[in-house]
């Protein structure tokens, strides 16, 4: 049960987790643009799990992969608008999944993300979903996600 009387940050630290700073684009991008209340994020990876589900990785690995680059995308929202308590509503998540052509377990992957945004934020991490699977994701990440936010003014 999600503890509503903390903010998403000490939700965060309560969890054994912590945010790090924003990774630096790979290119010429940025990690989110803000039009109006809704934010896009730029896709997010992980440094920590390369390799194919399916393949090199189990879905519990891959699991551990989807928190991990949803500990990176909000570590992108906090530095854009400064406190996670912002965030209205997650709108929609969109999981790549490093894959072989025959691995299946792209939700399940997948859930660790939204699993985590469903204990941080409680209802407002609740969101429209799609999990992919690629044929290879850049410098074999097993993981990009990226978001859609809505945030208060």
């Amino acid at each position: 049960m999600v503890n509503e009387t903390l903010t998403p940050e000490e939700k965060i630290a309560e969890l054994g987790l912590e945010l790090k700073p924003p990774r630096q684009s790979a290119g010429n991008y940025i990690s989110c643009v803000r039009t109006g209340n809704l934010i896009f994020t730029s896709g997010q990876g992980v440094d920590e799990y390369h390799g194919k589900l399916g393949d090199d990785l189990s879905i519990d690995e891959g699991y551990k992969a989807s928190r991990q680059s949803m500990l990176n995308l909000l570590s992108v929202l906090k530095h854009e608008i400064g406190d996670l308590g912002k965030i209205s509503r997650i709108v929609k998540l969109l999981g790549f999944v490093n894959s072989t052509e025959t691995f299946t377990g792209q939700p399940k992957v997948m859930n660790g993300a939204s699993d985590l945004l469903n204990d941080v934020l409680g209802e407002k991490g609740k969101h429209a979903r799609s999990a992919v699977g690629m044929a290879q994701l850049p410098n074999g990440t097993a993981i990009e996600i990226e978001l859609v936010v809505e945030v208060e003014d």
